[in-house]
């Protein structure tokens, strides 16, 4: 009977274990990141939630007055796991990502192969755009920097809807939708993203943890990489969607400062001419009102 029971709670033990590894996926016995996809997006969704105790700073509003724009910021402590919001509300509001979608965007041209390198030339596709420095040829790299619209469009009817679907769904990207427009999805919807999800996708792609090739993950963050010096590291991407007319304006990335990294995000309501141009301003300011960039 020992012997009989003995066996019998081996048996159990054996089918929770096996339980337990079907539920947490298999990393731990040495599977790649891809193979346990679409249990991290679900583990992602779920951390992308904004905790109890988080830090209210209303009193920051004033910044956004001061430069006559409404919008959210939200700011993440990588290492104390602290986040620090304006406007609690709209900063857990999903909102169309526009040029911001340009980070995981990238990142998914490479990782198809759908672009080979950085400094490969996405040809222009001869539709008139609102800016006439997009109607050109240039490299992706480029087409970062200036938040060439059109260029990630041509990459995008390369990738295809399938595939930029599954990588939504593999990198935890917001909402994960695309709809059924290619070229748009990220510029009109339906994909969206608030900005406390903005720094948690952050935060993964900063520390290259991201289910996709470390070499991939470094060309992005250099891809975004805006300036270093007085001891820090600024990365960041604008998003406008409806450009150039009103809509959501974005301006979202880290800050590697003192062995630290905070991941931000800002939206605004573009509203009027000028408003686009605050962006970073508006960002900057509360990045220094908060200690993560050094005052001038």
């Amino acid at each position: 009977m020992i012997e009989l029971s003995s066996r019998n709670l081996r048996a159990r033990l054996g089918a929770t274990t096996l339980a337990a590894l079907t539920l947490f996926g298999t990393a731990a016995c040495g599977a790649a990141p891809h193979d346990s996809a679409p249990r991290a997006a679900a583990a992602v969704a779920a951390a992308d939630q904004i905790r109890p105790g988080i830090t209210e700073r209303d009193d920051l509003r004033a910044v956004f007055d001061a430069a006559g724009v409404r919008g959210s910021f939200a700011l993440l402590d990588v290492r104390t796991r602290s986040t620090t919001v304006v406007d609690r509300r709209r900063a857990q509001t999903p909102l169309v990502p526009a040029s911001s979608f340009k980070v995981p965007h990238a990142l998914v041209a490479l990782e198809t192969g759908t672009v080979k390198s950085p400094d490969e030339v996405i040809p222009w596709d001869g539709t008139p755009q609102p800016f006439p420095e997009w109607e050109q040829d240039m490299t992706m790299r480029e087409a970062v920097r200036v938040s060439n619209a059109a260029a990630f469009q041509v990459i995008a009817r390369r990738i295809g809807l399938q595939r930029e679907r599954q990588w939504l769904q593999r990198l935890g990207y917001g909402n994960r939708q695309t709809g059924t427009v290619v070229d748009r999805f990220w510029l009109d919807g339906p994909l969206k993203i608030s900005a406390v999800e903005q720094t948690r996708f952050m935060e993964r792609l900063a520390a290259g943890r991201l289910p996709a090739s470390r070499e991939h993950q470094r060309t992005v963050r250099e891809l975004i990489k805006q300036e270093e010096k007085d001891g820090y590291t600024l990365f960041a991407k604008s998003g406008w969607q409806n450009a150039p007319g009103p809509g959501t304006g974005w301006w979202a990335g880290w800050v590697e400062r003192g062995g630290r990294v905070y991941t931000f995000a800002l939206n605004i309501d573009v509203v009027k001419d000028g408003d686009a141009g605050k962006r970073a301003t508006v960002a900057r300011e509360l990045l220094q009102r908060l200690n993560v960039l050094p005052t001038a």
